[in-house]
């Protein structure tokens, strides 16, 4: 698979939804992802990202502008003693319990299936990273509907053992912006992973789309020691 700039991927695509970044640092010593949500609607900007515990949560960023908060309001981001839990909506519970119980990842997504947005039928894209005694692995999953039919769930399962260095995969919801939005196609793109987590964290964050960009997640964990650093950009302060 050709090695993409998830920089240019990002500026060609105006509306890519909500979108993962998983892989390791161009220097191989850290597991790296990112997460970010764009909206298009008053309900959907209206969202800042904030810590809780060693996760992140959704939350309003004008509590008197909320509408529905059932797809919008959520936790990305929660760990489960070395697992990294990463989605773009509640499925991220469903993993972290599922697994909790000694079910594998695509077992705990059994249960699960695309968002009940139609007629977008949001995919539900998800993330778990592994790290345990210096060694690193990722899988990524997508649920969507058969080509916008709610009756069909398309599920797909992506594992990856022992991450390149300076390469991650990068997966969202829609192939571009439209009406109704077209879900994602294919497995992850190959995407290149360079800098620290600063730099990191300003080149995807500087090239989502200006109008739609509502938040961005960025966490670098140190492989041999399991340390982390985390940044949070929030257009709404």
């Amino acid at each position: 698979m050709q090695m993409r700039l998830l920089t240019e991927e990002l500026r060609q695509n105006s509306y890519p939804g909500r979108g993962i970044v998983i892989g390791r640092s161009a220097d191989g010593k850290k597991a790296v992802t990112a997460y970010f949500i764009m909206g298009r609607s008053v309900n959907s900007r209206n969202r800042v990202f904030v810590e809780e515990g060693r996760g992140i949560r959704t939350q309003a960023f004008d509590p008197s502008k909320l509408t529905d908060p059932s797809l919008i309001i959520y936790a990305p981001v929660r760990v489960l003693g070395n697992k990294t839990i990463v989605t773009n909506g509640d499925q991220t519970d469903t993993i972290y319990e599922g697994m909790d119980k000694q079910m594998t990842f695509e077992q705990s997504l059994r249960s699960r299936e695309f968002e009940p947005d139609g007629p977008n039928f949001t995919p539900r894209i998800s993330g778990i990273m592994h790290i345990e005694d210096g060694k690193y692995n990722y899988a990524m999953s997508i649920l969507k509907s058969n080509e916008g039919n709610p009756e069909s769930c398309c599920r797909y399962t992506y594992a990856y053992e022992a991450p390149a260095v300076g390469e991650g995969r990068f997966i969202h919801t829609y192939m571009q912006d439209g009406d109704p939005l077209p879900s994602f196609e294919g497995e992850p793109k190959r995407v290149k992973i360079s800098g620290d987590i600063d730099e990191f964290t300003q080149e995807i964050w500087e090239s989502l789309n200006e109008d739609n960009k509502v938040s961005l997640f960025v966490r670098f964990i140190d492989i041999a020691g399991g340390d982390e650093e985390t940044r949070i950009v929030n257009k709404n302060q």
